[in-house]
């Protein structure tokens, strides 16, 4: 019986020392599992000043960007109104076209009316077209096309009976100066390699030059070949007249379709050819004075010199055709 309590007792001690070896061993891993985390914690540098200016830019960096993208966009989903009523003054929403005339005309406008003065908005009419019907202010609208005049008509935004034919502009083809591409007639437009420059069809010097080419095609001494060599030596469609002129000038297209207007006042810059009036595009232009016009009598004014001997021979002086 001795031996037997004995044997137990030795039993006993072997467990409860068999426990205290696990208790250590556990206590031993969990001490080590989380001795790293007190370096991790202490060595964390997020609590320096030198941390916080490290992490500033890249929270300025992450909440600005969706507003920098949304700015992008806004003008044109939705342009701005860019100008706002001054007594005397006038905001002229201008067909591109005119760029090359606007300051000769506000010279004119400011001498015939002392006092006024009238500010250009010069666009593509389609894009002015746009502005208005967002809601950007405008005393006057100076369209290069009847459609746009018309649309804008139908909503009203007219004053009733002042809208009137102002001007007129032929197409014609501008090359370099220098004319790198050796072109010297519409015919060489076709020649392999040669590239150009046209407006996109939704502006109205788009619309014009696509039935010029068209008219081009249709007679005896160009055809079908040249009409399909002219398009597929097309390289792109620019979404203003001037930015067509911009991409001759600066040689990055061999030639481009224009007005007569825009080559008369860079003579210095291009040399032209010009296309048969039997076969020629007439682009009318039209002026109107808008009905949420704050300075309706400013307006008129500017309306009444337009449409002048002064103004008409401004016009007629760069380019542009009496009607």
């Amino acid at each position: 019986m001795q031996q037997k309590s004995s044997t137990r007792t030795l039993m006993i001690i072997g467990i409860v020392i068999n426990l205290l070896l696990v208790t250590a061993l556990i206590a031993g891993c969990t001490s080590t599992s989380t001795a790293p985390a007190t370096p991790s914690a202490t060595a964390a540098p997020v609590s320096t000043p030198a941390a916080l200016e490290t992490a500033a830019p890249t929270l300025v960096v992450t909440t600005a960007a969706p507003a920098a993208t949304k700015e992008a966009v806004k003008p044109t989903s939705t342009p701005k109104p860019v100008y706002t009523y001054s007594e005397g003054n006038v905001v002229a929403y201008t067909a591109a076209s005119l760029s090359g005339v606007s300051p000769k005309l506000a010279e004119g406008f400011e001498k015939m009316y002392p006092g006024h003065k009238v500010v250009f908005n010069l666009a593509g009419t389609q894009a002015l077209k746009t502005q208005v019907q967002n809601g950007a202010y405008c005393d006057v609208f100076i369209s290069a096309s009847n459609s746009y005049t018309n649309e804008l008509t139908k909503g009203g935004y007219f004053v009733s009976g002042t809208v009137k034919p102002l001007t007129s502009n032929y197409v014609i083809v501008i090359l370099p100066k220098d004319n790198p591409a050796n072109i010297r007639s519409l015919s060489d437009l076709a020649k392999k390699g040669v590239k150009i420059a046209v407006a996109d069809k939704s502006v109205p010097v788009g619309t014009a030059t696509t039935s010029v080419i068209a008219n081009l095609a249709k007679s005896a001494n160009y055809g079908k070949e040249w009409n399909s060599s002219v398009y597929g030596n097309i390289v792109t469609y620019e979404t203003s007249e001037p930015a067509v002129a911009g991409k001759v000038e600066l040689g990055e297209v061999d030639a481009g379709f224009v007005y007569e207007s825009t080559y008369i006042a860079g003579k210095d810059k291009f040399v032209a050819i010009s296309v048969p009036k039997a076969i020629n595009y007439l682009q009318t232009y039209t002026i109107g004075v808008m009905k949420d016009s704050t300075s309706k009598g400013a307006a008129a004014d500017f309306e009444t010199f337009m449409l002048s001997a002064d103004g008409q021979q401004i016009l007629e002086d760069y380019g542009f055709r009496p009607l």
